[in-house]
């Protein structure tokens, strides 16, 4: 596929020294054996989740303390080992909006303590963001609960505002000017709440993309690709969730230059502008109506192609594209993504609808 990896290694107690400290040998092995296979290993975390170390498997008692010191044996290690590969972090999870309970799993290990530990040392600024748990963990307590009625609310999409804003801020104290990379995402930790394989969560999967890519998130990557709730595919028939179809349109229309739509006329209305991925002065206008019950307009000031995702109902296991239903093929082909070309003027955008808007001949300055 072509694709680039990005991993954290173990650091449980089987990975260290009689002293405690952790010692390269696993890391080792998985990256000869990447190598060994013609693959390398593009970027990495050294620990994943450290703001919850000791729930991850890191010794009982993990502080900051001790990640600085294990990180002091890594960070040589891998500039050795895997000279390439850039080294992020901190990877923290579970800060910027209150998710759990402080006396989890051994307390929660700031982010703030764990960058003071290592001094500025990664070439990106890592974080996780998850708005909520899922109902398996509930025991984390109702604070960190949401429901399938909130998924739409403005309170549950920002979300992911608050904790970018967060971690930005630690970022410009500690790394400032590295870039910040999202390595795991999706609705909800603890592997998704039953409607995040639906088409309701594409709505907050696509809106969030959209607002962290204003915000200058360079890499976001969804958890997961097939397993729970939240993954791009069922794990069980490995065939598209909503969250795949939105993914790949979102690949198809979005270019990585980010674009000012302008004032939205509706709150409810979210528009995020990019220019359009393969064509020179094209822009893409992705528009999300959150509202239930009420349509939404916009006047175009010239032609697109209108690609509208809709369902029959928001708990659908399945998404329509301008009606027609997104599924693979004989063959498990891929469908065709055909737009409907529209002219200028006022476009009407029904309740609870996600649209892209492709216009190659915008002649944008800033997508040439």
């Amino acid at each position: 596929m072509d694709a680039k990896l990005v991993t954290s290694f173990a650091t449980s107690p089987g990975t260290r020294n009689p002293a405690g400290v952790w010692t390269p040998d696993q890391a080792r092995q998985l990256l000869d054996y990447t190598k060994s296979i013609g693959g390398s290993v593009a970027a990495a975390e050294y620990m994943n989740e450290p703001t919850y170390a000791e729930m991850g498997g890191a010794p009982k008692g993990y502080d900051a303390a001790a990640f600085g010191r294990d990180f002091s044996v890594f960070l040589p290690f891998m500039k050795k080992a895997a000279p390439d590969m850039l080294i992020l972090g901190p990877g923290g999870v579970g800060e910027g909006i209150p998710l759990a309970p402080i006396g989890l799993a051994g307390g929660i290990i700031k982010s703030e303590d764990i960058l003071k530990a290592t001094g500025p040392r990664f070439d990106g600024f890592s974080y996780h963001s998850y708005g909520a748990t899922s109902k398996r963990c509930a025991s984390m307590g109702p604070a960190s609960q949401t429901t399938a009625e909130a998924a739409l609310s403005e309170d549950f999409l920002s979300r992911a505002d608050r904790i970018e804003a967060f971690y930005a801020g630690l970022r410009d104290t500690f790394e400032p000017g590295k870039p910040l990379w999202l390595t795991e995402t999706a609705d909800a930790a603890c592997g998704g709440n039953p409607w995040a394989s639906t088409f309701l969560d594409s709505f907050r999967y696509l809106d969030q993309l959209g607002r962290l890519s204003g915000r200058g998130i360079q890499v976001h990557m969804h958890n997961t690709l097939a397993s729970s709730d939240y993954g791009l595919l069922d794990d069980n028939t490995l065939m598209p969730r909503p969250n795949y179809w939105a993914a790949l349109l979102w690949r198809k229309f979005m270019g990585t230059t980010v674009l000012d739509p302008g004032p939205s006329p509706a709150a409810s209305l979210h528009l995020y502008a990019h220019c359009l991925r393969g064509h020179p002065g094209g822009v893409a206008l992705l528009a999300i109506n959150t509202d239930p019950s009420a349509s939404q307009s916009l006047d175009l000031a010239m032609a697109a192609e209108r690609y509208t995702l809709t369902a029959p109902s928001p708990d659908a296991p399945s998404m329509q594209l301008n009606g027609s239903e997104l599924k693979l093929g004989e063959d498990e082909a891929m469908p065709g993504l055909t737009g409907i070309t529209t002219g200028s003027g006022r476009l009407t955008f029904p309740p609870a609808t996600i649209t892209f808007l492709a216009i190659p001949s915008a002649n944008n300055a800033s997508c040439h």
